[in-house]
C-alpha cells in the first residue's frame, strides 16, 4: 500500500532559516514546494527533489502560484511555513512611511493572504498546520529592529485570532521567535546577551518548525515559542 507523503510550502526557503527548515522537512518525508526571490529556492529544490517557484511574498500571485505548484505535484498541501526576508532597520522615528509600509506588506500582511489562500484547502482536509517565523523581538521590542518589534507582536496577535478561529477546523497556526541564529553576522555584544553564550544554529530553528508542522504538536495552537537560548525574560 502506497502511504502519502505530506506536503509543505516554504517561503523565503533560498537560504538562511528558510533553507534549514526545508532540509529539514524533506529529511522527515515531507514534499515540498518552495519559494524564494531569487534563484536560492529553486537550486535547493534540484538538491532535496522539492519543486520551487521564483517569488515574493509580498506578491499575492506568487503566494497563489507556490500553493498551486505544491497542489500540482503532490495533490495535496498539509502545512505552511511563512518565512521572510528583513524590514528596514534605522532609528524609530527616522524610518519612513515607505518603510513602515514594506513592512507590513513583508512581514503582516503576507501571512494574512497566504491564510486567505490556504484555509479553504485545509477546511476540506479537516486539517492543516502553519508556522510563522517571527522574532524574540516580538515579545521584549529591541531598537536595532523598530518596524519587525511592531509588526511582528501584530502577528502574534493575528496568529492567535486565527488559530481560535480554526481551531475547530482542524487547522493550527503558532509563531516560532528565533533569537540570534548563526546564518546573520556574529558579534560579541550579541552574544554577550544570550544566557546560552552561543546563537543559535538555523537547524536548531529548522527542529522546531517540524515539530510544530507536525502531528507530534497536535495540541499546540496560537502560541508565540521563542528559540532563542534565554535571550528574552518574559516569563
Amino acid at each position: 500500500m502506497t502511504i502519502s507523503r505530506p506536503a509543505a510550502v516554504v517561503t523565503a526557503a533560498g537560504k538562511g532559516m528558510g533553507a534549514s527548515i526545508a532540509r529539514k522537512l524533506a529529511s522527515e518525508g515531507w514534499d515540498l514546494a518552495l519559494m524564494s526571490n531569487g534563484g536560492g529556492a529553486e537550486a535547493l529544490a534540484r538538491e532535496i527533489g522539492a519543486v520551487a517557484h521564483t517569488g515574493s511574498v509580498t506578491r499575492v500571485e506568487d503566494l497563489q502560484a507556490v500553493v498551486d505548484l505544491c497542489l500540482s505535484r503532490y495533490d495535496r498541501l498539509d502545512g505552511v511555513v511563512n518565512n521572510t526576508g528583513h524590514a528596514a532597520k534605522g532609528a524609530l522615528l527616522e524610518l519612513s512611511a515607505e518603510d513602515w509600509h514594506a513592512g507590513l506588506d513583508l512581514l503582516l500582511l503576507n501571512v494574512v493572504e497566504m491564510c486567505r489562500i490556504v484555509t479553504p484547502i485545509f477546511e476540506v482536509e479537516g486539517r492543516g498546520s502553519i508556522v510563522n517565523i517571527s522574532t524574540f523581538a516580538a515579545y521584549e521590542p529591541d531598537p536595532a529592529f523598530p518596524i519587525s518589534s511592531s509588526l511582528r507582536a501584530a502577528l502574534g496577535s493575528f496568529t492567535k485570532l486565527y488559530a481560535d478561529a480554526c481551531a475547530g477546523l482542524g487547522i493550527r497556526m503558532n509563531n516560532v521567535l528565533p533569537g540570534f541564529v548563526d546564518s546573520y553576522p556574529e558579534s560579541a555584544e550579541s552574544v554577550a546577551r544570550i544566557p546560552m553564550g552561543r546563537y543559535g544554529t538555523a537547524d536548531e530553528i529548522g527542529a522546531v518548525v517540524a515539530f510544530l508542522l507536525s502531528d507530534e504538536a497536535s495540541y499546540i495552537t496560537g502560541q508565540n515559542l521563542p528559540v532563542d537560548g534565554g535571550l528574552t525574560r518574559s516569563v
